[in-house]
């Protein structure tokens, strides 16, 4: 007698696997009004550099080399947290709970390289109105939101306030 494997009751959801994530709000200043670096993915949507934590590492270290991995900018200062947000959807026939650090990033340089491998298809620079346009997530809107009050409240530092928590991503 062979013995089935046991699924959840009809109308019963199986518990959702839980992901981790970081990411980063970039930002650079140009003229009077930041910019705001969004990244274009494989289904067409905009939204924020973003990735899994690696074993042991802290969510502000995760944020800092996703950013840098998946737009290719080197020269990035972690600036502070901006939120934790967290989110349900389906990948696979799996349903999936992500929890995602934000956090508010410096960046000097303007020039970006898309991770393709990884189903960046674009990295696009835009002030705050064309960027809340453009991304597709309305829980990214808001973390922008958020990001930009924060910027306003700290007078969008420089780079290289004394204040500031360097962060730089080796170049490779």
């Amino acid at each position: 007698m062979t013995q089935r494997k046991k699924r959840p009751a009809k109308g019963r959801a199986r518990k959702p696997r839980d992901e981790t994530s970081a990411g980063g709000v970039v930002f650079r200043n140009e003229g009077t009004e930041p910019l705001y670096l969004l990244i274009r993915d494989s289904y067409r949507n905009w939204g924020f550099p973003k990735g899994h934590l690696e074993d042991g590492e802290h969510p502000a270290a995760a944020a800092v080399r996703e950013v840098g991995e998946e737009t290719g900018l080197a020269r990035l200062e972690l600036r502070e947290p901006i939120e934790t947000i967290d989110w349900h959807f389906h990948f696979r026939g799996r349903l999936i709970h992500k929890v995602c650090h934000f956090y508010l990033i410096e960046s000097a340089d303007a020039a970006t390289k898309p991770q393709r491998a990884e189903g960046i298809t674009a990295c696009r620079w835009a002030r705050y109105d064309e960027a809340t346009r453009l991304l597709s997530y309305s829980n990214a809107r808001d973390v922008l939101a958020r990001a930009r009050a924060l910027l306003t409240a700290n007078g969008a530092r420089s780079t290289g306030d004394a204040g500031s928590q360097a962060a730089e991503r080796p170049v490779s």
